[in-house]
């Protein structure tokens, strides 16, 4: 079985501690721990993660989040992945910091890269993780928020929500996403 986990964010050391580039820290951690490297390749840089049997094509796109769905459909098709095996983490302004929300399938939520990608693919149908920045902004600095790095308490908070959205990585492409689900939301 082949994944596509698609981790969303900006490239660029002006981006690299942002709340937007989740997406990339969690597939950053997860090279690091799992002793693979990033190539750069087309329209993104690109790893191959074996887990358990299972191949994991990660895909850190390198066009910007909001223009996210070139990169996945063209990695879903070089890879032949079908769209149900597709994973893309994203962050979510809706939930408090550190959340985790997985779900089957769904709109964009006001996000940008999940609403390009659904555009680019014509569907909505393909599993997806909602990290948690929180919304703790003034009334028109939501950009601003989103695109600035992390304080410290978000900092330590960091590894420990990271480290369990791997393991739901892994959980996703063992046992599936109903159960995934079941053991990661709210928690």
């Amino acid at each position: 079985m082949k994944y596509l986990i698609a981790g969303l964010g900006n490239f660029g050391e002006k981006y690299a501690n942002t709340r937007h580039n989740i997406g990339f820290m969690v597939l950053d951690t997860l090279a690091r721990v799992s002793n693979i490297s990033f190539e750069d390749r087309r329209y993104g840089f690109v790893a191959s993660h074996k887990y358990r049997g299972r191949i994991c094509v990660l895909l850190k796109p390198a066009t910007y989040v909001n223009l996210s769905g070139r990169a996945v459909n063209y990695w879903l098709q070089k890879e032949k992945i079908p769209v149900e095996n597709l994973f893309v983490i994203v962050d979510d302004l809706a939930l408090p910091f550190g959340t985790i929300r997985i779900r089957a399938r769904g709109g964009d939520g006001g996000h940008n890269g999940l609403f390009n990608i659904n555009q680019v693919l014509g569907r909505q149908d393909y599993p997806r993780l909602r990290f948690g920045i929180g919304g703790e902004y003034l009334s028109g600095s939501q950009v601003d928020y989103v695109l600035g790095e992390l304080d410290e308490e978000e900092k330590e908070i960091l590894p420990g929500r990271i480290e369990k959205v791997i393991d739901a990585i892994h959980s996703y492409v063992t046992v599936g996403i109903e159960r995934t689900m079941n053991m990661y939301n709210n928690r």
